[in-house]
């Protein structure tokens, strides 16, 4: 698989490692601007440190259409595909047990809370094409102008996404400034490479402790439109938009 992204990813294995068997200490407070209780950690291995968002399952608020107690998992997930395209746009995210039980924990981002979608120019229009797709790809029923992360790099983060990979279609997003342009030809090769048989079975392999089973397929599938078609996804019809926008 191509991987264009690599600097982005030359850490990952590492922060896996710290996030899933660090130590979860010190409480840096809740998080105020999330529907789901959302904590910022220290967290520790030996001499490593870092920050990390913590969100448990206990605290996730119950939806009408998704099942109870999943939306950590989903967010694991949503890192299992960035990373089986080798996009590497969600920051290294697993779920393990911490203070508050079983929740998924992701590495904090630092960034300019200024800065969000509504406010990118147009340097950072490759970066959005990606996220536009991979929202489409995990079905993002809330991609928000905020949960688009900058940091002092320039590199675009896309966080929040519990509440992805619906069996039926939920894309819910502001991003719509590429819908029916055709999508870049080393994109569709990502995606080409991971409808092949070992691209696939690893990343169903994956996912299966994540979501269910017909939720991993419709993943294959909106996967293979997209290949098939070559262009990104229109507004179809009803509420395309999430609100807050931001």
């Amino acid at each position: 698989m191509t991987d264009r992204y690599a600097d982005r990813a030359r850490n990952f294995a590492g922060l896996c490692e710290l996030l899933l068997s660090g130590d979860l200490r010190e409480t840096h407070g809740i998080l105020p601007w999330g529907s789901n209780y959302t904590f910022l950690m220290s967290i520790c291995r030996d001499e490593a440190e870092a920050l990390a968002i913590y969100k448990p399952r206990r605290g996730e608020r119950p939806l009408w259409d998704f099942p109870d107690g999943t939306l950590c998992q989903r967010e694991v997930a949503a890192y299992v595909v960035s990373e089986a395209l080798s996009w590497h746009i969600v920051p290294p995210t697993v779920l393990r047990g911490g203070p508050q039980g079983v929740g998924m924990v992701q590495s904090f981002i630092e960034h300019d809370p200024d800065q969000h979608y509504f406010t990118f120019g147009r340097q950072h229009r490759s970066q959005l094409q990606v996220i536009a797709l991979f929202d489409f790809i995990v079905n993002n029923a809330d991609r928000k102008g905020g949960h688009c992360l900058l940091d002092s790099s320039g590199t675009i983060w896309a966080i929040d996404h519990g509440i992805c990979f619906h069996t039926q279609p939920k894309l819910r997003t502001v991003i719509w400034d590429f819908a029916d342009q055709r999508i870049p030809s080393e994109l569709v090769d990502d995606m080409t490479t991971l409808l092949d048989r070992p691209g696939r079975e690893g990343t169903a392999r994956a996912l299966r402790e994540l979501l269910s089973q017909a939720e991993i397929a419709a993943v294959f599938k909106r996967i293979e439109g997209l290949v098939r078609t070559k262009r990104y996804p229109e507004p179809g019809p009803g509420r395309q938009y999430p609100w807050p926008p931001v």
